[in-house]
């Protein structure tokens, strides 16, 4: 069957799941784009229904993702090109849109037995979708355990989270909770918080980052909570030699991250 009208019921459902309350509501989300879907696939993320349209396919291993799909037994809908137009979210649609499940995760599902060093990633109060989702990629890149998102402002089910983090969303374990309780945590587990401030003495660089370490980067108007610095076992800055006196938090973020990854090399 191929759907036509932006009036079927399913078409409906979908276009209402662009609403946080819906989304938290249903405890579903969507998913868009060949990348992103293979990723929610390849993170076992429950696909409830799959929503195709071959005119806006880019390459020709699509009909075969649809079908990897088709193995959680989600129910398939092809739609006519100019509906698609309509349920996508982006400027450039490459046919494929999922509706998936919610799968929260918690502190139960991190090994931390297995990891030798332990590596994590704080984002307290990151209010931009686009920040959160290139600080997953980002994250995911740099070889990050598990990120901590803490006194949410942001949906992370949000499709521009999903978008910008180009399906990382899927394959890096992603926490929500309080600051209270990662800090708890974290200090259990002797792990290292390193905060950054445009107040610190020392750059990012100049300190020993191959020890058990959790970053902590806070939102583009306030930076972190005074909860947060007091926390922190270490306090670094970026070295900024322009007019401004800080970064996107995304770019940030990369930063330290790297450094990380760079020291561990």
């Amino acid at each position: 069957m191929i759907l036509t009208s932006a009036q079927n019921p399913r078409i409906k459902d979908l276009l209402k799941l662009r609403n946080k309350r819906e989304r938290d509501c249903s405890q579903l989300f969507l998913v868009e784009g060949y990348r992103e879907l293979l990723r929610a696939i390849q993170g076992q993320v429950p696909i409830k229904m799959v929503f195709y349209s071959p005119s806006h396919f880019l390459g020709s291993n699509e009909h075969a993702l649809i079908e990897m799909a088709g193995l959680q037994q989600s129910a398939r809908f092809e739609v006519t090109p100019s509906l698609f137009k309509k349920i996508s979210y982006r400027d450039r649609p490459d046919g494929l849109l999922a509706v998936c499940a919610q799968v929260p995760r918690t502190l139960k599902d991190l090994n931390l037995h297995e990891k030798c060093l332990p590596f994590f990633l704080i984002a307290e109060s990151v209010e931009k979708p686009g920040n959160l989702g290139s600080i997953l990629r980002s994250s995911d890149g740099a070889g990050v355990d598990a990120l901590f998102v803490c006194d949410r402002c942001t949906d992370i089910y949000n499709p521009n989270v999903v978008r910008a983090s180009v399906g990382t969303l899927f394959t890096l374990p992603v926490i929500e909770l309080s600051s209270d309780e990662v800090i708890s945590y974290l200090k259990k587990h002797k792990i290292k918080i390193v905060a950054t401030s445009p107040k610190a003495r020392i750059a990012f660089t100049q300190v020993d980052l191959s020890s058990p370490i959790a970053i902590a980067v806070g939102s583009e108007q306030f930076g972190l909570s005074p909860k947060w610095m007091q926390a922190a076992d270490l306090m670094v800055h970026i070295p900024m030699n322009g007019t401004a006196d800080s970064l996107n938090v995304a770019a940030a973020t990369t930063l330290l991250l790297y450094e990380v990854l760079r020291q561990r090399a």
